[in-house]
């Protein structure tokens, strides 16, 4: 089998996981470049259409960062990121895909570490996976 590298979509809220996204890039801390950022106003803006049209283009993997439980600048946006989360999770199932292709995380501004931790486990995660089973000829390729 090729060399597999994930493509990872990763929406974060602007005002903790952005901030400790960018926090990594200042203190010079790495994490994969085929994790690909999309900043929103805040992790509760994140539908489960969001989650499946990025896996529907192609994503192997998606994940929502959001504020640390009790801390969400709009009061509970990530408590209701999580629940779609699991949602989509639920219904990965449902569909026989992976319910791992998809995540939620939870961290403060000042947490750049725990930023780029998670987006190496994650892709680690996607790895072990393999290409995400609807992208063309990628059951054809993990069949092989």
């Amino acid at each position: 089998m090729e060399h597999f590298e994930p493509e990872i979509v990763a929406f974060c809220c602007h005002y903790c996981a952005y901030t400790a996204a960018d926090m990594a890039g200042s203190k010079r801390i790495s994490y994969p470049s085929n994790v690909k950022i999309i900043r929103v106003p805040c992790s509760g803006k994140v539908d489960a259409i969001h989650l499946m049209k990025a896996l529907e283009k192609g994503a192997d993997g998606v994940y929502v960062a959001g504020c640390l439980a009790g801390d969400c600048h709009f009061k509970n946006g990530n408590v209701r990121a999580e629940a779609r989360v699991n949602r989509v999770k639920k219904l990965l199932t449902e569909l026989g895909w992976e319910p791992e292709r998809v995540a939620m995380y939870n961290m403060s501004a000042g947490m750049g570490e725990a930023f780029a931790q998670v987006a190496k486990e994650f892709t680690e995660t996607i790895k072990k996976l393999g290409p995400n089973p609807g992208r063309t000829g990628a059951v054809d390729k993990a069949a092989s």
